[in-house]
């Protein structure tokens, strides 16, 4: 027996699954329903969504398209490009990172319009639905959720289409039959899974590329630029300041044109199995390449290391679902304060896949070329100095060295 419920905010994309979520939702629990239909730079038409919300019998004030795509790269992608983080050292975790902030806005709707649950279109096999449900409950520990997908028995596409017709929600002819791999797609990168994509032997045929070139069909001309950043962010690209979006769409143009981006990428999934899946994260590969190249110069070398340690943990808090988390702000209070100084520009050539670092400044700097230099320094090294420091460090070894075996 369902647990009544009055009102529920549904995350609405518009598309097969989701609009058979609304109709079983009314069915179902008999209920209210309000959708939220996120705009985080999908570049897909969204009012689509609002006209098939309308003809289901939702309240033209219950409906919701927001506009996320600045708050999404300002306090989601650039704190977690700061970070450096990669999950399972490739991964730019392009739809993790979109996942709690549609989590927040849903659990925000639900208190406006005082809904008493929320619901998604995630999967019982994936990892959306652990955070997704995570950032629900770090928001609001009460609320109900619903996850059709662990209760219903529509367990296939051919199911939901047959549900769809029955029911008089279109479906548009594309979904018709079986899909041949599924996307989701954000500001930051589109991933493509399943069909022809689950066997890990085949390569990914080249139609399912939609963000980038192919880098063979790429210019033969390489291109140069230049991204400034502020205290970790990114704030212009050739000199001309910029929004966070605005700046990560400029970077994804650019990725695109020369086909920077792509991940074919088998990865361990939180629920424990693995999976297969086509990473295109253009603008993003690019701004993570640059941002570690202004930090070669400006961070010290304990504090890199460092970084480069809890790197790992943080991209696995945010694969996980948990944004929210005390460990995953503490680590950001740490990764912020070593940000303190980068700031500089990067000089970057983009050819044919690939973004090569050419060039880096920053006012504060720790590369002294006087140091450094093999030419004479006037006395700013002394490589005497050199002796005792290695003397020291072999102390142990030449020590074990004398014990024997």
């Amino acid at each position: 027996m369902t647990q009544a419920v009055n009102r529920v905010v549904l995350a609405f994309s518009g598309g097969l699954d989701t609009s058979v979520i609304l109709k079983w939702l009314q069915q179902t629990y008999n209920c209210e329903v309000v959708t939220f239909t996120a705009d985080l730079g999908q570049g897909e038409e969204l009012e689509p969504a609002r006209a098939k919300a309308e003809m289901m019998g939702v309240k033209p004030e219950h409906i919701f398209i927001d506009d996320l795509r600045e708050e999404f790269v300002r306090d989601y992608v650039f704190p977690m490009m700061r970070a450096n983080a990669l999950y399972e050292g490739t991964y730019l975790l392009g739809t993790s990172i979109a996942r709690p902030l549609i989590a927040k806005r849903q659990i925000e709707i639900a208190k406006m319009v005082g809904a008493d649950a929320v619901s998604h279109g995630a999967t019982g096999k994936g990892n959306d639905q652990v955070r997704f449900e995570l950032g629900y409950y770090a928001l609001d520990p009460d609320v109900k959720v619903i996850a059709p997908w662990r209760e219903w028995d529509l367990t296939s596409r051919t199911r939901l289409i047959e549900f769809a017709e029955a029911h008089q929600i279109p479906v548009s002819k594309d979904k018709r039959g079986e899909a041949p791999f599924s996307t989701d797609a954000n500001m930051l990168h589109t991933s493509s899974e399943g069909k022809v994509l689950e066997d890990p032997w085949d390569e990914v045929p080249d139609y399912v590329y939609s963000r980038t070139n192919h880098p063979e069909d790429a210019p033969d001309t390489p291109e140069y630029i230049t991204i400034d950043f502020e205290r970790g962010d990114g704030v212009a690209l050739n000199g001309e300041g910029m929004s966070p979006a605005t700046l990560l769409g400029k970077l994804n143009t650019l990725g695109k044109t020369h086909g920077i981006g792509r991940l074919d990428l088998v990865e361990n999934r939180f629920v424990g199995m693995k999976s297969r899946g086509l990473y295109e994260t253009p603008g993003g590969t690019i701004y993570h390449i640059a941002h570690r190249g202004i930090e070669q110069l400006t961070l010290d070398r304990g504090a890199a290391h460092l970084k480069d340690e809890l790197a790992p943990r943080y991209a696995e808090l945010i694969y996980n679902g948990l944004w929210f988390s005390p460990e995953r702000e503490m680590l950001q209070a740490a990764i912020d304060h070593s940000q303190a100084h980068v700031t500089g520009t990067v000089r970057l050539k983009l050819y044919k896949g690939n973004a090569s670092v050419v060039g880096r400044k920053s006012p504060y700097s720790l590369y002294s070329e006087k140091v450094v230099t093999f030419e004479d320094d006037a006395g700013a090294y002394d490589q005497k100095d050199a002796e005792g420091f290695i003397k020291l460090n072999a102390l142990r070894l030449r020590l074990l060295g004398r014990r024997g075996v």
